[in-house]
């Protein structure tokens, strides 16, 4: 592998989020058991976690339209469409990991939900970990708006007009 294409930034794969849910399950599960009485989570992570899913997801669509340069778009500065990719990973990796932690805290509560405080941890940290997927899904197609489009995509076909 020559030097270029050891610094070079990769796209996300599936498997280091993968490895973070199973990581997050595996602490909210061990958190949840460890502890004998559960605190009430706050129900606040929930539309923060929509904003910011809902915030990515539009700046993935109109970021999009910029790098392929549509019509009425002006061109993405190199500069800002990094700093997006950054912003992109970093929200996968913790979106995954809140995903898997409140998604194990949801599986440890579940077979006591008689308990009041057991159904109200629930919920919450369901929801959480449900508005975590949407966020860890913007996240990652923000990451693919932010791909320079490959040559033939961008006019070498004949086809296309000048």
């Amino acid at each position: 592998m020559s030097e270029d294409e050891e610094r070079r930034l990769r796209p996300t794969g599936w498997r280091v989020p993968t490895l973070l849910v199973l990581v997050g399950a595996l602490l909210g599960l061990l958190m949840t058991n460890a502890l004998q009485n559960l605190p009430l989570l706050p129900w606040s992570a929930i539309p923060t976690l929509l904003l910011l899913a809902l915030a990515e997801a539009f700046t993935a669509g109109r970021t999009r339209r910029r790098i392929r340069r549509e019509p009425g778009t002006e061109p993405m500065q190199p500069l800002s469409a990094a700093r997006l990719v950054a912003l992109a990973k970093a929200s996968a990796l913790f979106a995954a990991l809140a995903l898997g932690f409140f998604g194990g805290m949801a599986l440890s509560v579940s077979d006591t939900l008689i308990l009041p405080t057991h159904w109200e941890v629930f919920l919450t940290a369901l929801g959480t970990a449900l508005a975590a997927g949407l966020l860890l899904a913007s996240a990652l197609y923000l990451e693919y708006a932010c791909r320079v489009p490959e040559d033939h995509e961008n006019g070498d076909d004949p086809s296309h007009g000048a």
